[in-house]
């Protein structure tokens, strides 16, 4: 027990808040979403290693292909495992989604990072990223493949509370005349820059 509480204290100080909330905004775009550390609940799971969550996103059509259709909301919910490579501030991660809009379903697999910028320890300051695809196999509903990556800059301005900026991509792809065109296929859901504030607890 003293090791795991010596252990927690050491990642709160090295990393991220183990539990985070997040919302993000730009002039249309509404995202909101939360993850849990699961060894904050389980012993048998190592602090700051595993992790669940969800995500809600209300898009603006203006920001996605076609700017004459009204978009439905986007849920997600997640899985990542997540560890330090070294000892140079980078943690590396893999991870599972289940998402869904009206008619679309999938389950992309990926990979995400997370590095502290050791340019400043006054400021801390941390780069961010993550890739995940699903393919048709886990595609369902009128889906035919999803793609999604986002890039963020964090700057950690008061004990576990960071303001971000980042940018993401997320394409709905559907099957032949399904989705939002007659002709079905590559669908952009939402491409666009955002800030917003990140709390560990």
């Amino acid at each position: 027990m003293l090791k795991k509480i010596t252990l927690l204290g050491a990642t709160a100080l090295t990393a991220f808040a183990l539990n985070t909330g997040e919302i993000n905004i730009n002039n249309k775009d509404l995202e909101v979403s939360g993850q849990f550390d699961v060894g904050q609940f389980n012993e048998a799971v190592e602090p700051n290693t595993m992790f669940v969550g969800a995500k809600f996103l209300n898009a603006d059509e203006k920001h996605s292909d076609n700017e004459r259709v009204n978009l439905d909301p986007y849920f997600e919910a997640n899985f990542l495992m997540m560890r330090p490579i070294g000892n140079q501030g980078m943690r590396v991660g893999m991870g599972a989604k289940i998402n869904f809009t009206k008619n679309f379903t999938s389950v992309p697999l990926g990979l995400q990072f997370a590095y502290k910028i050791p340019a400043n320890s006054y400021v801390p300051m941390y780069l961010n990223g993550e890739l995940y695809y699903a393919p048709s196999v886990l595609s369902f509903s009128d889906a035919d493949s999803f793609l999604e990556y986002r890039l963020s800059y964090d700057i950690e301005i008061i004990d576990n509370g960071r303001i971000t900026l980042g940018y993401r991509s997320m394409d709905t792809n559907y099957k032949a005349n399904k989705g939002y065109s007659s002709t079905g296929g590559d669908f952009n859901y939402n491409s666009y820059w955002y800030v917003g504030f990140k709390v560990g607890f």
